[in-house]
């Protein structure tokens, strides 16, 4: 039996081949994944996420496994750049096929509703064909009893001029309808699609319909809460913004789909700290064990709106993302360093970390 499954269909090549080298490195040591774990500082579930095919490696990771394995590491950098930039052309596709998803979904949903113009069926009556009257002439002036007498038959049709009447109101109805379903059936349409772009991204109420299968909240509704469970880390988001504080990596995850974005650190040790800032909300968390942690949620009506810093425990801080104005005027950081300002401005709620990297 193999001991490695067959990497994800659709994968792309370079990122395809980067894993496949890391897979290689690894067999060639003679690591299993946990020891893998043990030595780079890495959690044993990262690692099975990134020799799976479904999570690339950070840039410390590969480092570490160069270092482990006594690879060259100049090389190995060289292929997780290329893999780096697949795996970002894979999001934007992907992004650009949930949107897709969503407009169908939502013209599905019109589509259901019943048209004006399908709710009212008009019925033309059929002109009543009569029968000529036949009058049988008779001596002395009389009309035979089976005759009929114009005007006076018993149980005949309205007249002639009545039905007339009925069908034209009729017509005229039915003109009416239709022409007022070209008219507002076309003009529904419109301003679905200018209320579904007008709408924030963060309106629940809108988007809750469209969420893909195994997303549970969406806009203000993730706000505080876990990546993970609510079904918007892995493969829904992406890495907007990084930066090295020391051997750790910070990142800002975005996922679209949710309309939220969290802060995430690499091969965190016990007692760093991370922060997420956005909108005015933060989001803190502090680091219990060694491996990866993430902070609960933040909504964000877009990416480039968050920014993520991360003090560990030799003292380093830094940040990587965005950065808030009166803040930046008082302390004159840059986006990649934090001297302590952002921390002493945080009214968030310390947490417990996750060891887990399934959120990213």
């Amino acid at each position: 039996m193999p001991r490695w499954k067959a990497l994800p269909e659709g994968l792309d090549p370079q990122i395809r081949e980067f894993t496949g080298q890391l897979r290689r490195l690894v067999d060639r040591a003679g690591l299993s994944v946990a020891a893998l774990a043990d030595r780079t500082g890495y959690s044993k579930t990262s690692w099975e996420r990134y020799l799976g095919g479904r999570l690339l490696a950070p840039k410390g990771a590969v480092l570490a496994l160069a270092e482990v394995t006594g690879a060259h590491p100049h090389h190995l950098t060289t292929m997780w750049e290329l893999a780096e930039r697949a795996w970002s052309r894979a999001e934007s596709r992907h992004d650009l096929t949930m949107e897709a998803v969503r407009v169908s979904q939502a013209r599905a949903a019109l589509d259901e509703r019943p048209a004006p113009a399908r709710a009212v069926t008009t019925t033309y009556a059929e002109p009543v064909r009569e029968e000529p009257v036949r009058e049988t002439p008779v001596r002395g002036g009389t009309v035979s009893p089976g005759a009929r007498q114009p005007g006076r038959s018993p149980g005949s049709p309205p007249s002639r001029g009545r039905r007339r009447a009925t069908l034209f109101l009729a017509g005229v109805t039915g003109a009416l309808l239709v022409l007022g379903a070209v008219v507002f059936v076309p003009r529904l349409l419109d301003d679905n699609d200018t209320n579904r772009r007008a709408a924030p991204r963060s309106s629940a109420s809108v988007r809750a319909a469209e969420l893909p299968e195994g997303v549970r909240c969406a806009g203000a509704d993730c706000a505080g809460e876990d990546p993970e469970a609510m079904g918007c880390g892995g493969e829904l988001a992406r890495t907007t913004d990084r930066a090295a504080v020391g051997t750790r990596l910070v990142e800002v995850r975005y996922s679209e789909v949710c309309g939220a974005a969290w802060a995430r650190i690499t091969r965190a040790g016990p007692g760093d700290t991370l922060t997420a800032r956005a909108g005015g909300r933060t989001q803190r968390v502090t680091v219990e064990d060694t491996g990866d942690a993430y902070t609960r949620m933040l909504p964000v009506p877009g990416p480039g709106r968050t920014r993520a810093c991360a003090e560990v425990g030799a003292g380093a801080k830094g940040c990587a993302g965005a950065k808030d104005a009166a803040t930046a005027r008082s302390s004159g950081e840059g986006a990649a360093t934090d001297t302590g300002t952002d921390a002493a401005a945080d009214t968030g709620t310390d947490a417990a970390a996750g060891a887990s990297a399934g959120a990213g």
